[in-house]
């Protein structure tokens, strides 16, 4: 038992909490490239892997695959069924975890240096040669399936698959990532190996790892884990044609808490005004309880437990969204403040202090994000994804202290929209009619 905890005491107390970590970019001989923090402090490596495309690489016809499909690879691999795969992996004292989202296959991959090479040869197997058992597809079929039918109950994620069909209209974002009860019942093994074929590809994997590795061992390890999956996808959907038509749509629900979804066009990461705008939204209503959002809405008014902002960038759509859920008798009400924050925003900008404030903020909060191995592989593959260039992290804070007032004024009159500010309410709420 001792030897299985042990990764989990090693993700909280690995590298100190600092933002000033020495990136080095690692080739392999195959060809692939990774970002490697090279710690020997203690005998443990994180991996992460990211695969750009996920669940927008479903056909409607077989909607749901590639979800089906990621929560089959630690089902079985090569000579292991799934108890073999679990009896493995708990043994080596490793952890495995796959996940998926709109645009990415997500694989976490955590190791003792001693076990390093079984815990290489178990993690290329799940990813090069899942097994598909009828039994384990049957299972996770079954699971899948109960989630659809348990989201099929739940406002926000009513509101969520609402809010979708409204704004992506037929593009693929609009589907819900896991399928319908009908197209998952209808999967077949076929479908699987499909979409593991196309969801997991080299020529759109990104690669970074923190630990007890060196570079010439992390190149070894990128071949073996990677090297013989196919070298490209198929080509990635369109960019998605957003609808904001502005206003409040209602999906009625028997509830006693109506639960909102409220977006306009947001703004891509890699934009030049992106940290102006993300410090006008920590403004507005990113998370504190200091926002504008948050005080008006709950501290004020009590219409809410909380109310919330934020950027969505995903690859084909970039959102500025946020959420809130009060009484039916009272959502109206908060959706009214909202709409009157945001144009107050536009009407009147932020102040001196509000820019201040945010910056101390965000600059102070920052380091405290690198508390451990997993941590910061995961950061740094998503640097990786979003385009970032290697020595962000050392950089990042010096991009927020360069936003000015000027930038604000100047983003949030290209950015906020009050017109296209859509809301979607799953509810009985009162004073808002149903659409």
């Amino acid at each position: 038992m001792k030897r299985f905890i042990l990764p989990m005491v090693l993700l909280i107390a690995a590298l100190p909490a600092r933002a000033e970590v020495q990136i080095q970019e690692v080739t392999s001989p195959g060809g692939l490239t990774a970002w490697l923090v090279e710690d020997h402090s203690i005998p443990f490596t994180a991996l992460e892997l990211r695969f750009r495309g996920g669940a927008r690489l479903d056909s409607p016809q077989a909607a749901g695959a590639t979800n089906l499909m990621v929560g089959l690879l630690e089902e079985g691999a090569a000579d292991l069924d799934s108890r073999g795969f679990a009896r493995a992996t708990e043994e080596l004292a490793a952890g495995f975890s796959y996940d998926l989202s709109d645009d990415f296959v997500s694989v976490s991959a955590r190791f003792l240096s001693e076990n390093r090479d079984q815990a290489i040869a178990l993690l290329r197997d799940s990813l090069i040669a899942p097994r598909f058992d009828q039994d384990a597809v049957d299972r996770v079929r079954q699971q899948v399936l109960s989630g659809i039918l348990s989201d099929e109950k739940n406002p926000r994620d009513i509101a969520a698959q609402s809010f979708r069909t409204l704004i992506y209209g037929d593009h693929p974002y609009a589907r819900p990532q896991s399928g319908s009860t009908a197209s998952v019942t209808a999967l077949t093994r076929e479908d699987l190996l499909v979409a593991h074929q196309n969801a997991l590809t080299r020529d759109r994997v990104y690669i970074s790892a923190v630990g007890d590795i060196t570079p010439a061992d992390l190149a070894a390890v990128l071949d073996t884990v990677l090297g013989d999956l196919p070298a490209k996808g198929p080509a990635l959907p369109a960019p998605a044609k957003l609808n904001f038509p502005g206003g409040t749509h209602v999906t009625e629900f028997e509830t006693p808490q109506s639960v909102a979804l409220f977006a306009q066009p947001g703004i891509a990461q890699e934009d030049p005004d992106f940290f102006a705008a993300y410090i006008l939204d920590l403004i507005l209503g990113g998370g504190s309880f200091e926002s504008r959002l948050m005080q008006e809405v709950r501290e004020k008014r009590g219409l809410t437990y909380g109310v919330y902002s934020y950027l969505v960038d995903k690859d084909g759509a970039s959102l500025w969204m946020g959420s809130v859920a009060s009484g039916n008798e009272r959502i109206a009400q908060a959706i009214q403040v909202i709409r009157g924050e945001w144009q107050k925003l536009l009407a009147t900008g932020v102040t001196e202090d509000d820019l201040a404030n945010a910056k101390t903020y965000l600059t102070g909060a920052y380091p405290l994000r690198f508390d451990g191995n997993a941590t910061i592989a995961k950061i740094m593959v998503g640097m990786q994804t979003s385009g970032m260039p290697i020595d962000y992290m050392a950089t990042r804070n010096d991009r927020v202290n360069a936003v000015t007032m000027e930038d604000m004024r100047r983003v949030a009159k290209r950015l906020l929209d009050p017109a296209a500010l859509t809301f979607v309410v799953v509810g009985q709420p009162q004073g808002l009619p149903a659409n």
